[in-house]
């Protein structure tokens, strides 16, 4: 079949292997001094080794592919682990992007109420705002690159998020991403289908508890929405679905 799949250039690859534990799915190896795909119906396409590797020797190609094979990952993994190699996608601590390199974070406490006055010639009235810091618990966030066997993953209340919608939502950390874990997307921008894709291995190998999507009012936001619904049907898990729409003056609409 004709899909995307990761393609490396030997020519540039100098066999540092940080891309290998990037890869949720165990398919980079290192063969002969250069990293390689150890099968292709082991590699998702969905590109989240592409920012470790420091040479830019890994790209996303489309081209005819064996299709990618839940339960072949399952078995490779297994394999692996019975023979001690270490499970892909752990943070490390030798170099590497930390764009894609799973991270947990401590979330700042919930932010403090009190009173700011504007200052000027006449006195202003007070104005409530929030002293507080940020409620992101996870790194990264972008769903292209999060691998879905993050530990994070597991006991989780996932938000799902369009990538305008902490812009226009002035409390979007106090209101809808606190507890959660966060992936945010674009569906205009990118891969609709890669998405749904995403999504469904999270769904399928995290404990997730519950899925909340926040998108904008805006038409073609509906896509990130519709990849959740997909995604959650094709997991098979029956858990709470809920569905967020924000305007673009910046309120809840729906």
């Amino acid at each position: 079949m004709l899909r995307k799949i990761i393609e490396i250039d030997e020519s540039k690859c100098d066999g540092c292997g940080d891309c290998i534990p990037s890869c949720a799915e165990g398919a980079l190896a290192l063969v002969d001094g250069k990293v390689k795909v150890v099968r292709d119906l082991l590699c998702d396409g969905l590109g989240a080794c592409l920012g470790t590797c420091q040479k830019g020797a890994l790209t996303v190609v489309e081209r005819e592919a064996e299709a990618f094979d839940h339960a072949a990952v399952e078995a490779h993994l297994s394999t692996r682990a019975r023979h001690g190699a270490p499970p892909p996608a752990a943070a490390r601590s030798t170099p590497g992007c930390p764009g894609s390199r799973p991270v947990e974070l401590t979330p700042a406490p919930a932010p403090r109420r009190g009173l700011a006055v504007v200052q000027g010639d006449s006195p202003a009235p007070p104005v409530r705002v929030a002293v507080g810091g940020s409620r992101l618990s996870q790194w990264p966030v972008q769903l292209e690159l999060v691998s879905p066997g993050a530990p994070y993953f597991q006991d989780a209340d996932l938000l799902v998020a369009a990538d305008c919608v902490p812009f226009a939502y002035a409390r979007f950390h106090d209101d809808f991403l606190a507890g959660k874990r966060l992936v945010v997307g674009c569906p205009k921008l990118d891969d609709n289908q890669a998405y749904a894709a995403k999504l469904e291995q999270i769904l399928t190998r995290g404990s997730i508890r519950s899925l909340t999507v926040v998108k904008m009012v805006v038409p073609c936001c509906g896509g990130i929405a519709s990849a959740a619904q997909q995604a959650l049907q094709r997991s098979g898990k029956a858990i709470p679905y809920r569905e967020i729409t924000v305007g673009i003056e910046g309120g809840v609409v729906a």
